[in-house]
């Protein structure tokens, strides 16, 4: 994001960019322990991100990676950037799988391909907990079992009641 004076004040610019050129710029950026901010795209991580949430991400240096966070990593087949969850941990891999995926997981990915970890999450202006918490690890663990979307599907027939 670029600031541009108008009328005296700063006012956020806004730039469109994805695949390699997206991962470079994340990396170079988390390189240098900075955040990096974007808007999310797809459904593979609903409800816990959803298109349009503003997701920001940090360097993994700054807290460990372990069962249920939210990271940010280059696929090793296409090299495109996926924002998952880890919902296994053996021998420096990471199984990682999207929340709203129903069978397929991304594999067993090596420490190497992870670029960062997801910080925080804004929707509309506010912020998202849920999924980041503590509560990561049964999520990961439902998940990875493909258990959390029949979850979900039965407790919003629940509310519905």
């Amino acid at each position: 994001m670029q600031e541009r004076a108008q009328g005296g004040l700063l006012e956020p610019q806004t730039y469109s960019i994805s695949g390699s050129d997206l991962v470079a710029l994340m990396e170079a950026v988390l390189a240098k322990n900075g955040t990096f901010r974007f808007t999310a795209s797809g459904s593979s991580m609903a409800p816990f991100i959803q298109t349009g949430d503003m997701v920001t991400i940090s360097s993994l240096h700054k807290g460990r990676v372990g069962l249920g966070t939210v990271v940010a990593f280059k696929h090793p087949v296409g090299g495109h950037l996926v924002i998952h969850r880890v919902v296994g941990v053996a021998h420096g891999t990471f199984l990682i799988k999207g929340d709203n995926t129903p069978h397929r997981s991304d594999g067993w990915i090596p420490s190497g391909c992870l670029i960062g970890r997801v910080l925080e999450i804004t929707r509309n202006g506010r912020r998202v907990w849920l999924g980041l918490g503590v509560e990561r690890y049964l999520i990961a663990f439902f998940s990875r079992w493909q258990w959390l979307i029949p979850l979900r599907g039965a407790l919003a027939a629940l509310r519905r009641r």
